[in-house]
């Protein structure tokens, strides 16, 4: 039997880094959870072991653009596939960001579970 994918949730709005995390921990996901890019990539660095990155990207401290470029230049990380979660559209003027898949809010559930199932 596979162990559970693990997802990290990186989302300052408390109540919909809370909703995510429940929702895929009753979908048989492990999840964990950040406030920003600082805290995920300390997350990280520290051992904590994603198998994909939920990613937002207006944050305080680090937002995702900068957690992405850092991620992205250490070796160790760079490989875990990010799923861009926000309410800036891909067609919005948003500066462009390497991301794997892009999900837009508010989050369809059904088609957030599709979007996670190739990476986990």
């Amino acid at each position: 039997m596979r162990p559970p994918a693990r997802v990290l949730i990186v989302e300052d709005d408390p109540d919909t880094r809370e909703m995510l995390g429940r929702f895929l921990e009753l979908e048989g996901y492990e999840v964990e959870k950040a406030a920003n890019g600082r805290e995920a990539l300390d997350a990280l660095r520290a051992g904590d072991e994603a198998s994909v990155i939920l990613l937002d990207l207006m944050m305080p401290v680090m937002d995702g653009w900068q957690f992405r470029a850092e991620q992205r230049s250490d070796p160790s990380l760079s490989q875990i596939p990010v799923v861009v979660v926000t309410a800036a559209g891909p067609r919005d003027r948003v500066p462009p960001i390497d991301a794997d898949a892009w999900l837009a809010k508010p989050i369809d559930l059904d088609i957030l579970l599709e979007t996670l199932a190739p990476f986990c």
